[in-house]
């Protein structure tokens, strides 16, 4: 199912846990529920989505095709803690094969509090949607 904004839920979004991935090809290869987004505009619109509930797990992608990066998920994400508003979210994993993004996303929102996990090279998430 897809949102016009681009954002796509591959499974329901289980109401204990609430992960959400912005990448823009690949997916959970275990198939756990997560709100997908695979453009940045529809990254800031599931942020915006779930503003004032916990999210347990972010994965972020530095690189989402052409011109596309998570630079605007991350300014949500910063903007909220410089306005003493920060997301809860468990821990925001960075998933980037871009080691140098990967490396200034999680310098940027380990600045603002922020929980960071770089988990580049993750078993967890592969080009599995070959819908992408």
């Amino acid at each position: 199912m897809s949102d016009p904004g681009g954002a796509r839920h591959h499974h329901r979004v289980d109401a204990r846990r609430v992960i959400v991935l912005v990448d823009d090809l690949r997916s959970f290869v275990d198939g756990r529920s997560a709100a997908v987004a695979r453009t940045s505009a529809a990254g800031v619109e599931l942020l915006e989505r779930y503003r004032g509930r916990r999210l347990d797990e972010l994965w972020l992608d530095h690189d989402l095709g052409g011109d596309d990066t998570i630079w605007p998920v991350v300014e949500v994400l910063e903007r909220a803690a410089f306005d003493e508003r920060p997301f809860d979210v468990g821990v925001i994993n960075v998933h980037s094969a871009n080691p140098a993004g990967a490396a200034k996303i999680a310098q940027v929102l380990r600045r603002w509090g922020y929980r960071v996990h770089v988990a580049t090279g993750s078993t967890d998430v592969g080009y599995v949607d070959s819908r992408a």
